[in-house]
């Protein structure tokens, strides 16, 4: 786990910037403040920040390997956890006789793309982003993992393309590229619909992700050549009678055994614990390998808006060690510039200021902590996976008359039962569903922003997914967009930046290749059925879960913003962010300060939108206007916890 950067120049002029590639590695310490190492060549540099978690004496990057006849052919800067390493190593030294110089698991990577070639990247169970420079063949290799936990910035120009797992990294670097650093309006016209920047997007024009699933092969002074190597499918294979037993306990089995490779480690491993049944089951199957097992929750102040409480009861139930951190509302509105710096882009999800603590309190302890994120994307956890069903007959009525249906329900006053589900039942799954964090309609969207285009719709980012799913049945459809939107625009964002922003490494055991191969072939009756959410998943975890946790109502992370942008504790704070904010150009803020005022008198909730264009406005004050300057801590942790 750890922070990468590379430069590949056109002309051979790597060398003269290793200095400028080390100090642009200083704004992503956080990342790795065990060791920092750099690598040149005439054509590339590397930096590389190290936090220490597998043979920790030895597995230094930027990491040297080649065959016997080549020893230093090949050089990696790795970012992740490959958790089948002890399995590759094996296979490769039996296949091969292969050799290897360390006990660490990004070997493993480099000895597989030496036999493998580029389809080794299939082979890796685990998070990465990584880059091997072969030096004879003068080509670059970079590559992330299939769902995107880990980042991968790319910036390519006249000057070179540098790749980064910060983009603040790649800026360091913009006046060697020369690329464009202007903002990207149509990416933040998809932020504000979305709330998330879509990938490959940034709000940087120059500087692009690469996406999930995806490896690219570059060469000095060419562009880079991109390729998908992993598409999520959903191979749908019917239950039949008397079968269901069987397949809950292939999901039971194949949870156990990510758990279990997931808990590899030379240091502590700690694991995050909310009252829902993710965090709960992988809670519970960790301390199945470590019985001192610490696990950590956050909430507020506020009543019923934490689940302290619940979490606390999951933890005496599984027999665990719970430490809690409380967030106050100063705590909160103090820690925000900080958090969108750690960001890189904005990402308006309160969820994240919480999560930011608790990982802050969890590093003091552990140096890596299991959570449960990519549960409900696989196994259909979202009560809007249930909206097909209830739209069903709607699908037996003619385009024409639905069309006719949806004109209709505009002119049904506001507040009328039945209106919402006339109007969405006439519209296509297509249309209608975009992701679990729509709050602008297109008028608001257009309200707030002063270049608004019509085209640049939400279909830019779904449309090309949806071509892909066609012909799949609607709940699969749901989760494979979310699986590209969602889940690696917001969640896997948040998860690995502000973990990171502590030094802490966060696993994610529900996002291995074994539980998804699982997943994926559930029919969408062992998904939302007998009026619940994630069915097949409940059933495997009865003899893992508490009864309590296993059906309790699913509450996401509750997060008071729309009581405290009402009230005392952060209404004036945001009206001072908004009358400071020099984001004119892109913002009309006076629509903005006009909903702030309709949400404090209780006209409409307008909390999700108002913090969306916060985090815009903080973003830009921070990366454009220079306007705040946030205070980061250099810490230092102990290597070994």
């Amino acid at each position: 786990m750890c922070g990468l950067l590379g430069l590949l120049t056109p002309d051979g002029s790597a060398r003269t910037h290793e200095s400028r590639v080390l100090g642009a590695m200083g704004c992503q310490r956080h990342r790795g403040p065990d060791e920092v190492g750099t690598w040149v060549d005439d054509d590339l540099a590397f930096g590389f920040n190290r936090l220490s978690i597998i043979d920790i004496a030895h597995s230094h990057q930027p990491l040297r390997w080649g065959p016997p006849e080549q020893p230093d052919r090949y050089a990696l800067t790795f970012n992740g956890e490959i958790y089948n390493y002890v399995e590759l190593r094996a296979e490769l030294r039996e296949e091969f006789g292969a050799e290897f110089r360390t006990e660490g698991d990004g070997e493993p990577i480099v000895v597989a793309f030496h036999h493998w070639g580029p389809a080794a990247v299939r082979r890796l169970r685990g998070m990465f982003a990584f880059a091997i420079w072969d030096t004879v063949e003068r080509t670059l290799f970079v590559a992330r993992d299939p769902f995107g936990i880990k980042p991968l910035y790319m910036a390519t120009g006249p000057g070179g393309t540098a790749f980064a797992s910060e983009k603040k990294s790649i800026t360091e670097l913009v006046d060697l590229l020369v690329v464009d650093t202007s903002l990207d309006t149509r990416a933040l016209q998809h932020y504000v619909t979305l709330q998330y920047v879509p990938e490959d997007e940034t709000l940087t024009r120059g500087v692009r992700r690469l996406e999930s699933g995806c490896h690219a092969t570059l060469s000095p002074g060419a562009a880079p050549v991109i390729e998908r190597y992993f598409e999520p499918t959903f191979p749908v294979v019917p239950v039949a009678d008397g079968d269901a037993e069987r397949r809950y306990e292939e999901i039971a089995v194949a949870l156990e055994d990510s758990v279990a490779k997931h808990m590899r480690a030379d240091v502590t491993v700690g694991s995050f614990l909310s009252g829902g049944i993710d965090s709960t089951a992988i809670a519970a199957l960790a301390r199945r390998h470590n019985e001192n097992l610490l696990t950590f929750t956050t909430g507020f102040e506020r009543e019923g808006y934490s689940e302290i409480d619940v979490a606390a009861e999951s933890a005496a139930a599984i027999g665990v060690e719970h430490i809690v951190k409380v967030v106050s509302p100063e705590e909160f509105a103090a820690a925000i510039p900080e958090i969108i710096w750690y960001l890189d882009e904005p990402v308006a999800d309160p969820a994240l200021v919480p999560l930011y603590f608790v990982a802050r309190e969890a590093r003091k302890h552990v140096k890596v902590v299991l959570s449960g994120e990519g549960a409900d994307e696989l196994f259909g956890g979202y009560t809007i996976y249930k909206e097909p069903l209830s739209l069903a007959p709607f699908e037996k009525i003619p385009g024409g008359l639905r069309r006719a249906l949806g004109r209709a329900s505009t002119r049904i006053p506001e507040g009328t039962r039945g209106k919402s589900l006339l109007h969405r039942g006439s519209m296509s799954l297509e249309d209608r569903y975009y992701g679990n964090a729509r709050s602008f309609s297109e008028d608001q969207v257009r309200s707030v922003l002063t270049d608004y285009r019509p085209e640049w719709s939400h279909q830019d980012v779904t449309g090309p997914i949806y071509e892909r799913s066609r012909g799949w049945d609607p709940v699969a459809r749901m989760q494979h967009l979310d699986l590209f939107t969602w889940l690696r625009g917001d969640i896997l964002v948040k998860a690995d930046r502000v973990t990171m922003a502590n030094s802490l490494e966060l696993r994610v055991p529900f996002l291995d290749r074994e539980v998804y191969e699982v997943a994926s072939r559930l029919p969408h009756t062992e998904k939302v059925a007998h009026g619940t959410t994630k069915y097949a998943l409940r059933k495997a975890l009865e003899r893992i879960v508490p009864a309590h946790v296993l059906h309790r109502k699913k509450l996401g992370f509750p997060v008071p913003t729309r009581h405290w942008l009402a009230g005392p504790e952060l209404h004036d704070w945001a009206r001072e962010q908004v009358l400071a904010s020099g984001t004119d150009e892109f913002v009309d803020k006076a629509a903005v300060l006009r909903m702030l005022d309709e949400h404090r008198s209780g006209v409409s909730d307008h909390s999700r939108r108002i913090w969306t264009m916060l985090c815009f406005m903080i973003w830009h004050g921070i990366f454009v206007e220079g306007r705040i300057t946030p205070d980061i801590e250099q810490r230092d942790y102990p290597v070994r916890l």
